[in-house]
């Protein structure tokens, strides 16, 4: 594992405080090196219980949590956090990918599961986005990205103020772009939240709904809103990633 991007390559503009529990000693470093390069904070616990302190000890923004941990197992960490009124995101990493292990981790207290091996960029969106999420306020009914806008309550869209027809799920792919606009999201998280799939279905479903909602969308005006971050995921903004 090697390579990680930097905060000049990607939209976080947030400095967070990350604690890592992992017993992995190279994923570990791997992590830690990673984040601090990209310019975030992040302690490391190598083990349940001393994970388990830490996180009680000090406020962190986002907490990364191994499955399969010495001494407490991951799950049961975050059981004992959520009882005692800890409500810090928590993403777990770990190996056990099938979806009733993702259930079983989102059901214990997680807000987010993420399988190795793993894309770092991914990681980085996923700790962003649980972040923003546990401390952003409702978004608003109406948004606006340079001349598109969106009124959510009324199910419109419009373009330079011209009306864009769009079915049930090219709206719901956009509105989830709108809401992250000038951020990149990966395909697994467009997967998860406007699909509702916790798997990859190895189909082309998000190729062929980003297909037309660029034609609807881009198609009759000069500046395109809608960008594919080569390797990541896509982007919505006025200006290429």
């Amino acid at each position: 594992m090697h390579g990680w991007p930097t905060e000049a390559g990607l939209p976080y503009a947030l400095c967070m405080h990350l604690l890592i529990i992992e017993d992995d000693a190279e994923t570990a470093a791997y992590l830690v090196n990673g984040l601090q390069e990209s310019g975030h904070a992040a302690q490391h616990a190598g083990d349940g219980p001393t994970g388990l302190q830490a996180a009680q000890a000090a406020r962190y923004d986002a907490l990364v949590v191994d499955r399969m941990l010495p001494g407490l197992d991951g799950l049961s960490l975050v059981r004992k956090l959520r009882d005692a009124g800890n409500t810090t995101p928590v993403l777990f990493l770990t190996a056990l990918a099938d979806v009733d292990d993702r259930v079983m981790g989102l059901q214990s207290g997680g807000d987010d599961y993420l399988a190795k091996p793993f894309a770092f960029a991914e990681l980085l969106a996923r700790l962003a986005a649980i972040v923003r999420r546990h401390g952003a306020p409702e978004p608003a009914m109406q948004i606006k990205v340079a001349d598109l806008e969106m009124d959510r309550l009324k199910r419109s869209v419009k373009r330079a103020g011209q009306p864009i027809a769009l079915q049930a799920r090219e709206f719901r792919l956009l509105e989830y772009l709108m809401l992250h606009a000038g951020q990149t999201v990966t395909r697994a998280m467009l997967l998860e939240q406007v699909w509702g799939y916790h798997f990859d279905p190895q189909t082309n479903v998000i190729d062929v709904h980003l297909s037309r909602l660029r034609t609807k969308i881009d198609k009759h005006s000069v500046q395109p809103l809608i960008h594919t971050v080569r390797g990541t995921g896509y982007r919505l903004g006025e200006s290429p990633p």
